[in-house]
């Protein structure tokens, strides 16, 4: 029996207890504001116990509390940085490792899915888990044609414990705002529970990874694993080795860190460019840096895990995300502000002002004004804090934009790649990433000044043929 579910009364006992914490928290910080310390000073002690409190809860817990912690994690760059350092090391675990399963259980999965003969079916294998993440653990093995595989083995009650878990904490979803200015947790949080069912069904974890596999398997930039085997509950991929993203977060070189901000930008926007599909689940877990890049060993890859969560657009990303962020560029508010209503970023109901909506996104697009763009935690942390401030225009005027369905996830994922940016404090070249691969972005003439080159080159190479 897996340790996953646990005593469902177990599970819901330690979260139900965390809005408890945080009220006793509060009590404790009206004192405080009674006998004469700022508000500000008291705000930040609040946040910061409150956060120590739920990532220990988290980090003794997988399902839904291990997977929202992961997706709150890459958001710690928005913190105040005398909130966020302590409890920094525990967002890292949290993006990495899990407790495991135990092995009795983990073999019972194994022989339910593969046949009681499956220790055959590998010429090595390591009972001692490689990674523990939120609904399965990683252990590496020889296929038995000689290939380094990870076999990924899904917990049992896995599907309840993430549903139970999120419907607990989606209901005081309220509390937890205070932990990431600028941010609605609760959106995050139906979010995840949306997609719980795809990411339990390793078969569309396999399809999508084994397109990306396919289409990036002569690339220069980008390495995926491929799919060796997949059946209910167990998925097994070649084995990949690499500098976890984490670390180069905590102990990268400027060249590793700016290395790996591009390559992730660049996979960011070429991925679905490319496939079609989105990856949903940017935290540092699930990258590597690996050597041997196109100017070699010195240089570097990015490898690529878990399609677990997958966001399907055919033909890339949508059209208006790249001419919104032209337009803005370009300072056309009217323009942007047409595209936004007419896409439902603004609601029928509502009349906003063109300029001040162009006011409200520039700060926002800087890193795409550039050619090469800096992302530090002090630049998230100011984006966070005036979108968050109750007193400024950008936080009145953020309340009345809406977030339509089919641009959710997108923005959920661009949001967590722009924290793992600042983490690792990259200097990248956006916008070349984003004239290469956002559709909409570049303007018409470009475009078909673009194509007429690419006309010729062709008739150039037909006429040497």
């Amino acid at each position: 029996m897996s340790d996953l579910p646990r005593k469902a009364v177990t599970r819901t006992a330690k979260l139900a207890a965390l809005p408890l914490g945080f009220a006793g928290r509060a009590t404790w910080g009206l004192g405080k504001r009674i006998v004469g310390e700022s508000a500000e000073i008291v705000g930040r002690e609040l946040q910061q116990r409150t956060a120590e409190q739920l990532f220990k809860v988290l980090g003794e817990l997988k399902g839904g509390a291990m997977k929202f912690g992961q997706a709150l994690s890459v958001f710690e760059s928005a913190l105040p940085e005398e909130v966020a350092g302590p409890y920094r090391a525990a967002l890292t675990k949290l993006q990495d490792a899990a407790p495991p399963m135990p092995t009795l259980t983990m073999h019972s999965v194994l022989a339910d899915r593969l046949g009681e003969d499956w220790p055959e079916l590998f010429l090595e294998f390591d009972d001692k888990p490689a990674a523990a993440a939120s609904i399965g653990q990683v252990h590496r093995a020889v296929w038995h044609d000689g290939r380094e595989v990870a076999v990924k083995v899904q917990y049992p009650g896995a599907g309840e414990a993430l549903l139970s878990d999120l419907n607990q904490l989606s209901r005081f979803a309220r509390l937890l705002g205070p932990l990431i200015p600028g941010m609605d947790v609760k959106p995050l949080i139906s979010e995840l529970r949306d997609r719980v069912s795809e990411e339990l069904d390793y078969s569309l974890e396999a399809q999508a990874q084994q397109a990306h596999a396919e289409e990036f398997a002569d690339d220069p930039d980008v390495v995926v694993p491929a799919v060796v085997h997949q059946c209910d509950q167990v998925l097994i991929t070649e084995w990949m080795d690499g500098v976890p993203m984490s670390e180069v977060i905590s102990d990268g070189t400027p060249e590793q860190r700016d290395r790996a901000g591009q390559l992730l930008s660049r996979f960011l926007f070429s991925g679905p460019a490319r496939t079609g599909l989105l990856h949903a689940d940017p935290h540092p877990g699930n990258f590597r840096l690996l050597p041997g890049g196109p100017d070699g060993e010195d240089d570097w890859r990015l490898g690529v895990l878990d399609f677990g969560t997958v966001d399907r657009l055919a033909g890339g990303l949508p059209d208006p995300i790249g001419r919104s962020l032209r337009m803005t560029l370009d300072g056309d508010a009217e323009s942007v502000y047409d595209l936004l209503c007419t896409e439902g970023f603004v609601k029928d109901s509502i009349a906003l002002d063109p300029d001040a909506v162009l006011d409200y996104l520039l700060p926002i697009i800087e890193p795409a004004a550039v050619e090469e763009f800096t992302f530090t935690r002090g630049w998230m942390r100011s984006q966070a804090a005036r979108i968050a401030d109750p007193r400024s225009p950008a936080h009145q005027l953020g309340k009345q934009l809406n977030l339509p369905p089919a641009y959710l996830l997108i923005h959920r994922v661009t949001l967590s790649t722009i924290g793992v940016l600042c983490q690792l404090g990259a200097t990248v070249r956006l916008r070349e990433e984003l004239e290469e691969w956002l559709p909409g972005f570049l303007p018409e003439d470009v475009l078909e000044a673009l194509e007429a080159l690419d006309a010729l080159d062709a008739e150039g190479s037909v006429a040497e043929a």
